[in-house]
């Protein structure tokens, strides 16, 4: 099967049932997923992640298939974290204190 049609019949829930089952080792019926169906089921949530939603987590897979790392002031500035709090006054870190 092509790749395209294949990502075209999995549907938010499907991938979301195989991202869990991943995750745990186990179906949503409670059986544990054979090493084959875990890998298998691992690349599909991968190939998913990278062609249909483009994730923003820290680390990803890109569409050309290579591992996407953001760095720590990416994320920030994805969060909204970049900028000052108008109502600090002043930052310390843990080891200033």
């Amino acid at each position: 099967m092509d790749i395209n049609a294949l990502l075209s019949t999995m549907t938010p829930e499907i991938y979301e049932r195989m991202r869990q089952a991943v995750e745990t080792g186990k179906w949503p019926d409670g059986k544990a997923l054979t090493e084959e169906q875990r890998d298998n089921s691992l690349q599909l949530v991968l190939l998913y992640q990278s062609k249909v939603l483009k994730s923003a987590e820290h680390m990803t897979i890109g569409e050309d298939g290579n591992i996407v790392q953001k760095s720590r002031q990416q994320l920030k500035q994805e969060m909204g974290l970049d900028k000052p709090d108008p109502n600090t006054i002043a930052r310390f870190k843990q080891d200033d204190i």
